[in-house]
């Protein structure tokens, strides 16, 4: 065995400590020009919560009047956690476009970079909507001075954020769906694609396929975190109802069914924890795929999508709290960002402790 090949690098369980939160902020050349005021509100809402316990990485196409709009709601302190950076992006969807990060502990002489930030290949979920801006996106972020690590290429291969969950303990969840869509990463079969995330994250001690599951009007083909998301104390929360009518349940049984089966790297099961279906939501007479399971983790506090729904939304975040009973939970209505296929964590990206640079030196 190599004894240089043995490292610590892993991809941070989100609810270890972080540095910072990255936003896009909308802007009217985004697809929120019909409600651009309605999003804004959900943006102040989030860099209020979000600031309110760490800093602040907000991307925006005018910083300036962004910083002018904040600094109406936002208290002086929490203005100073905000690093702003003048970008050019097609969206706003930074889970899905921004770095995932690699983090070590190791400790060393020389030039030892402890993060690296993973720069894979964003195609809008399938080449379905522009995103040659959001693809740069990273690329001009490092360059601006922002974050303190190794900028990884992996501009060959098509993964996006939201699709990629771990419980910090050497396991990688992700859905085949979402993996193995059209327009991903073909002509790169199956197994072509597991091989490459092994070499790619070649630390992980396994990589978890999520078989089943997906929520309506979902853009992304059924990304993990719509679905089911880690927690401390191999904890599970996932998506799921005992609606037979709902055209959602068979397909949300099975990824139940799924995780009943399946073992922690110790052979233990898993506490899952089910998050309640809200009801159905439509705009236009097509269903949004309103989904609980889209939180935002942060530095002591778990930021939950409500939907105008006060039992549904008081019962899941009755059960998040369950799974972090040391945190505060806040809820952000999120009606506004799934009208455009989406909720909180896919509009944030989180920056493990050490990787985002907050000297003011260093700020737009």
């Amino acid at each position: 065995m190599n004894e240089y090949k043995q490292c610590d690098f892993h991809v941070p369980a989100e609810w270890e400590p972080q540095s910072g939160i990255m936003l896009a902020w909308p802007h009217e050349g985004t697809d929120w020009k019909p409600y651009l005021n309605d999003i804004e509100k959900t943006y102040l809402q989030l860099s209020d919560a979000i600031t309110r316990h760490e800093s602040l990485l907000l991307v925006a196409k005018d910083p300036e009047a962004v910083r002018a709009k904040l600094g109406k709601v936002l208290q002086r302190r929490q203005m100073q956690k905000i690093i702003f950076r003048q970008c050019e992006y097609n969206d706003t969807w930074a889970r899905d476009f921004g770095p995932i990060t690699l983090t070590s502990h190791h400790q060393t002489r020389g030039f030892f970079v402890p993060h690296h930030l993973l720069d894979f290949h964003f195609n809008g979920w399938g080449e379905k909507f522009p995103s040659d801006l959001d693809d740069a996106v990273n690329v001009h972020l490092y360059y601006s001075g922002v974050f303190y690590g190794a900028l990884e290429n992996h501009s060959d291969f098509v993964l996006e954020g939201g699709a990629l969950e771990t419980d910090g303990d050497g396991s990688l969840f992700l859905t085949r769906s979402s993996q193995t869509a059209p327009h991903r990463n073909q002509p790169l079969t199956p197994d072509n694609i597991e091989s490459q995330l092994k070499k790619i994250f070649d630390f992980a001690k396994r990589i978890v396929w999520i078989e089943h599951g997906q929520i309506i009007g979902d853009d992304t083909d059924g990304h993990i975190d719509t679905l089911m998301r880690c927690a401390p104390n191999h904890t599970l929360l996932y998506m799921g109802t005992e609606d037979k009518d709902d055209a959602q349940y068979e397909e949300l049984k099975l990824m139940e069914d799924q995780l009943r089966e399946l073992r922690t790297l110790d052979g233990k099961p898993y506490r899952l924890l089910r998050l309640p279906m809200p009801e159905a939501i439509y705009d236009d007479g097509e269903r949004l795929p309103a989904t609980y399971a889209n939180f935002v983790i942060i530095n002591g506090a778990v930021i939950v999508p409500t939907y105008n729904q006060p039992e549904n939304d008081r019962q899941a975040m009755d059960i998040i709290r369950q799974a972090f009973p040391d945190r505060e939970i806040i809820g952000i209505d999120s009606c506004t960002p799934i009208r455009q296929h989406g909720s909180l964590h896919c509009l944030t990206m989180h920056l493990p402790k050490g990787v985002l640079i907050t000297d003011d030196s260093y700020q737009f």
